[in-house]
């Protein structure tokens, strides 16, 4: 099963809004006869790739699968049809399905069918597997994960000297490190979408992009209340390559709105100009879109709008070797973090990777 699991996180950022899963077909003595994961979207299942590898000799063995395999036929026929073609003799799955079609039907069919069918096994790392395709099924809406870098004395930028030729801050404007930054692209290359305040925006001229770019469309979402978003700003001027939604209240100008709308940006319109209640709309929004991991990149004001609005299920947090011992340190950041459920710690070119979870009982779902 360690094995199986392994294997399902090749499919993240592949699979989405489907979970990401993966599959080993053994013979009682251990020998390994098969195995798969879910590759891509639409795509045949885990189950299915670890039972063709196997082939005749799947009869009698064992399937490892870290979720219950699929009774309905969705882009694919149903998993429970292969396994009972195969022969097998048991099946060990580590967690249950909460899709609705599914949600114990599948491990029901087999039992009935006379197959040995275990479950439990390794469950708290299949649910953290797929704790995003749990949220989006069970609460209709994305995992929401909040990425910052910061100073040990909690700055989140450092004094603004202006871009480079390619409009990125100048070297020695990241606080983060090479490596550090390298990882946030990877972890933009496998999100559904990317979230910052209108101010960031503004200060940063930033293209919110992945580098390079991953096989899903990235959607960058900038909060913007009053639409003050400039036309000649590099997200603007991109809404036609990569798309732009521009998330506005209800006193925001029309004219500047169909400035944005005319240069290729979509509008999404909150009822209301209150802070938290604007992102906890939109994060329903995107459930309605069925995103499936939303990042919210910043800056401050807008990751502890976030945090009191409790839509944050995961942190990425960057802390660099650096003092800025400046006026406005944000100590509401650090003291969430203190809090955070942490699941690892790293070094990334001299920064600390702090990654974890604001709450224990999202792997119970």
């Amino acid at each position: 099963m360690h094995r199986a699991c392994k294997l399902a996180r090749r499919g993240e950022g592949f699979v989405e809004p489907n979970p990401m899963v993966g599959a080993v077909v053994a013979k009682s003595d251990g020998t390994v006869l098969g195995e798969g994961w879910h590759k891509r979207f639409g795509s045949p299942h885990a189950e299915v790739h670890a039972l063709t590898m196997a082939g005749e000799a799947a009869r009698d063995a064992t399937l490892f699968v870290t979720l219950e395999p699929c009774c309905h036929t969705g882009k694919t026929p149903p998993c429970t049809d292969a396994i009972l073609r195969a022969g097998l003799r048991r099946v060990v799955v580590a967690a249950t399905d909460p899709f609705p079609a599914v949600a114990g039907k599948g491990i029901s069919i087999l039992q009935k069918a006379g197959l040995q069918v275990d479950v439990g096994l390794l469950e708290h790392e299949a649910k953290r597997l797929t704790a995003p395709f749990r949220m989006l099924t069970m609460a209709k809406r994305p995992w929401m994960i909040a990425k910052w870098a910061m100073t040990l004395d909690g700055y989140l930028a450092l004094p603004h000297a202006g871009t480079n030729s390619s409009g990125e801050p100048k070297p020695n404007q990241w606080i983060s490190s090479e490596v550090s930054r390298a990882i946030v692209h990877d972890l933009r290359r496998r999100v559904d979408a990317i979230v910052v305040g209108v101010q960031t925006a503004l200060v940063d001229d930033p293209l919110l992009t992945a580098r390079p770019s991953g096989t899903r469309p990235l959607v960058r979402v900038v909060l913007d209340r009053q639409a003050r978003l400039p036309v000649d700003s590099r997200l603007v001027q991109t809404a036609q390559e990569h798309p732009l939604l521009v998330a506005v209240g209800p006193d925001a100008a029309t004219d500047k709105i169909k400035q944005l709308q005319d240069m290729g940006c979509e509008i999404w319109h909150s009822s209301t100009d209150q802070s938290s209640q604007m992102l906890i709309e939109l994060v329903k929004e995107f459930g309605v879109r069925q995103m499936t991991n939303v990042l919210v990149e910043g800056g401050a004001r807008v990751l502890e709008s976030c945090f009191q609005a409790d839509i944050i299920d995961e942190v990425w947090a960057f802390l660099a070797p650096k003092l800025l011992d400046a006026d406005q340190p944000s100590l509401r950041l650090r003291e969430i973090l203190s809090k955070t459920f942490v699941e690892a710690i790293d070094q990334t070119g001299g920064d600390l990777f702090v990654r974890g979870l604001r709450r224990r009982e999202l792997l119970c779902r």
